[in-house]
């Protein structure tokens, strides 16, 4: 279903009172002023105003933080100077322009905006930590303690109280992480956080969201040669990570998608699977675990972007999700508003560890058997009951029968549990299997490529060692040429001390002068 061009640019009161329910619309700034087109930034929506910062475009990280305002439809640029706190000694400003990013995440701390991780042209071997005041116009370092995480982009970062949860990534060797970092933002300290069972695999430009202050859930990412689609939950309570099991619409892999949660219902948006777009605007129940597809858009479309942004806002009671950026080939800067359908309120799904789930499935299995028998199967099971409740209490062989029977019943429903225990951890051993598979694709190319570069330095070894023999040779040759030469040189210092010179010759009359004298000298006598 293709988005509708928002026309006239209404103010936001109006434009939510008209504008359907999940369907994107284009919003055409009422300036002509647009931010640079960019993907990878970060984007947080504070008061009625979206909030961008950084990003990457053309393999340039950006350092610019960009402001919509959501009522008249205006961009507008802030202009950051670092917090005098941070003068250098001398009273100048060590680097005052906001340190430009990409792949970093950015999430509301108080009254104060964190931007956390991300790649930078700076150095760094951990992730640092950022803090913007807009009141202020100020931004600053954030000194943290503790176990601090080595540097990476593309990690997810969600905030449940007064402690930021870390998870994956990509580390500036471009090596794939999952592990799991908690930061107390009262106290900045980070710590490893110590989780049970078994976490999601090494992934980066995946989406995280928490249920219910409790739940954290991880959607999809990629590795360097796979996407991902599947979701795992972990306890943050117990710590204890689980995948829970999903019904409705089909997800396709996907990384590099955005995500943004309003009320029990998480929107996803973009992404790809290194082939094509995702199309599908899709929503998450999340206290029920349903998928379901909210509208699309056609191919190649800006909604069809890796590295865009989404947000969501509450304004005049309305819901409202805001979508801006991404990278499809290319580079995007439209800014695309939805207002979210309401979602009927249905009983959520009780959320339990793996253990108590598989319970739960196998009585839930049970119940559903019991269910599809037919009505007189039932109705004679029930007169059968009837009749052994009259009676029990007179035959003991009754008793000893239904006593099996409960027995039997006992040791059947055990079974069925155990059945479905073995299914769910067949169900984790087929994803560890998948991604096992995956590994082993991506590892074999990498053998591949480094084959393929051992055999491209091995011939660049060969010609070396030909061209090397080949001035050997030469060199040999000037050796040779250097002893004929010496030997030439001895043979004309010889024939030169033989040979008298022309003075030598005037002085003593030379040969010719005594052939030419005889005649006379012999008529003289």
């Amino acid at each position: 279903m293709e988005e509708q061009e928002l026309k006239g640019n209404p103010d936001l009161s109006t434009l939510l009172s008209t504008m359907p329910h999940d369907r994107w619309i284009l919003v055409n700034p009422s300036s002509s002023f647009r931010p640079s087109a960019r993907y990878k930034h970060s984007a947080e929506v504070v008061g009625d105003k979206l909030i961008v910062i950084g990003g990457s475009r053309n393999g340039r990280y950006l350092s610019d933080i960009q402001v919509f305002d959501l009522r008249n439809f205006k961009w507008s640029t802030v202009q950051l100077s670092m917090n005098p706190k941070h003068l250098e000694p001398d009273g100048s400003i060590s680097g005052q322009v906001f340190p430009a990013s990409a792949g970093h995440s950015l999430v509301r701390w108080e009254n104060k905006l964190l931007v956390v991780a991300g790649n930078s042209k700076m150095p760094s071997d951990t992730v640092r930590v950022y803090q913007i005041d807009l009141e202020t116009c100020t931004w600053s370092p954030v000194n943290t303690d503790g176990e601090v995480p080595i540097s990476r982009g593309g990690q997810s970062v969600t905030v449940v109280g007064s402690r930021l949860y870390m998870f994956g990534g990509e580390d500036k060797k471009r090596r794939l992480l999952n592990d799991f970092h908690v930061l107390d933002l009262e106290t900045m300290t980070w710590e490893v956080a110590e989780t049970r069972g078994t976490a999601p695999g090494p992934r980066f430009d995946h989406i995280a969201t928490v249920h219910a202050e409790q739940y954290l859930l991880i959607f999809g990412g990629s590795s360097h040669s796979v996407c991902f689609s599947d979701l795992h939950l972990l306890d943050l309570e117990t710590m204890e990570w689980s995948q829970p099991e999903t019904q409705g619409a089909y997800v396709t892999p996907r990384g590099g998608h955005a995500g943004t949660a309003v009320d029990d219902n998480w929107y996803i948006v973009g992404g790809g699977d290194n082939k094509s777009g995702a199309t599908e605007t899709v929503v998450l129940n999340t206290s029920k675990f349903v998928w379901s597809v909210a509208t699309a858009v056609v191919e190649r479309h800006p909604l069809a972007s890796e590295g865009l942004t989404l947000c969501s806002s509450t304004t005049n009671g309305e819901k409202l999700i805001i979508a801006f950026g991404g990278y499809n080939g290319n580079y995007n800067n439209e800014i695309f508003v939805m207002k979210p359908k309401q979602k009927d309120m249905v009983r959520p799904r009780l959320l339990q560890s793996p253990a108590a789930a598989a319970a739960a499935a196998s009585v839930t299995a049970a119940y559903a058997i019991a269910a599809a028998s037919d009505e007189k199967t039932v109705r004679a099971s029930a007169t059968e009951d009837l009749k052994t409740k009259n009676v029990q209490s007179d035959n003991p062989v009754v008793k000893k029968a239904i006593s099996e029977i409960n027995v039997l019943r006992e040791e059947k429903t055990n079974l069925e549990s155990k059945l479905a225990e073995t299914k769910a951890e067949n169900s984790r051993l087929m994803d560890k299997l998948e991604y096992a598979r995956s590994a082993h694709s991506e590892l074999m190319k990498e053998h591949e490529s480094v084959h393929t570069q051992l055999a491209a330095e091995s011939s660049r070894c060969t010609k070396l060692e030909t061209q090397i023999q080949t001035a050997q040779e030469k060199l040999g040759a000037i050796g040779s040429l250097e002893e004929e030469i010496e030997t030439l040189r001895r043979e004309i210092s010889q024939l030169e001390r033989k040979v008298p010179t022309a003075a030598q010759q005037q002085r003593s009359g030379g040969v010719w002068k005594w052939v030419a004298g005889s005649p006379q000298d012999s008529d003289d006598k």
